[in-house]
């Protein structure tokens, strides 16, 4: 792969967004927008939010998860939503087409986590439970299923969306062996890239966990999107992982790496 960008401190939560690469660089504190030569944009500025997660609601607003605050905000940092009834700790964040926003979170690190909704009317509520360390999610463009990467069930786990936001009709979509899933993106035939840090590797999956491609990295893969002009390049955001304790080591190896597909 090449790299597009590097000097990142744990780079998380890649979207293809308006022709640029968008990512949360955790160890700054910072939103980015990354141009296909490598130009960067600071969108944000959330200091002392790990997790740090992203997406937009179907007016195009940008919703910002606060994790260790167990907020949702927006794009000014004001609030949003307040997760907290639902869970303490709050990590990835998806939107469907119909304004729902989904977050993953938990009370307790060391105990299965939970699935909450936000509806357009600011309703917060538990939807799902017994999530094995929820981590990206994405919704297919029919909003009609959220996939969910469950990194502890070494799993992506699929739900029916209902339109007020409930879940039902849980299933495996595709069991994945030993890997752990971080982030995941969809691409247009309706597989899974998913990125996993331990293997260094990202995996293309079709429902059912056949392995269709993978690609290789030096170091652990957080997070990838497709994207680019024609929808063809793979964008992995990569660091080296030293666990909870160290998560940036001695210096910030997060790197933007890209392979053409």
């Amino acid at each position: 792969m090449n790299t597009l960008l590097d000097g990142l401190k744990l780079p998380e939560s890649a979207r293809w967004h308006d022709g640029r690469l968008w990512l949360a660089n955790w160890g700054g504190g910072e939103i980015l927008a990354v141009t296909p030569g490598g130009e960067s944009e600071v969108i944000a500025n959330v200091p002392n939010a790990m997790p740090l997660t992203f997406d937009w609601l179907p007016d195009g607003r940008l919703i910002i998860v606060d994790g260790p605050n167990a907020k949702l905000l927006n794009a000014d940092l004001s609030v949003y939503a307040d997760l907290a009834p639902v869970a303490a700790f709050c990590n990835e964040v998806v939107a469907d087409g119909r304004g729902n926003a989904f977050v993953n979170g938990s009370h307790d690190l060391q105990a299965p986590g939970v699935l909450a909704v936000v509806t357009p009317d600011g309703e917060v509520r538990q939807v799902a439970d017994g999530i094995l360390f929820g981590n990206g999610m994405a919704v297919t463009p029919d909003d009609k299923t959220l996939i969910v990467a469950e990194s502890y069930g070494n799993r992506l786990t699929a739900f029916d969306i209902g339109e007020d936001g409930s879940l039902s009709g849980r299933r495996v979509w595709a069991d994945l062996g030993g890997d752990h899933p971080d982030g995941i993106s969809l691409d247009a035939e309706g597989a899974v890239w998913y990125a996993d840090v331990a293997a260094k590797h990202c995996v293309r999956v079709r429902e059912g966990g056949e392995v269709l491609q993978k690609v290789e990295s030096d170091r652990g893969c957080f997070s990838c999107t497709l994207g680019g002009e024609d929808g063809r390049s793979l964008y992995v955001l990569a660091a080296e992982w030293h666990g909870w304790e160290n998560p940036f080591g001695d210096g910030p190896t997060g790197q933007v790496q890209v392979e053409k597909l």
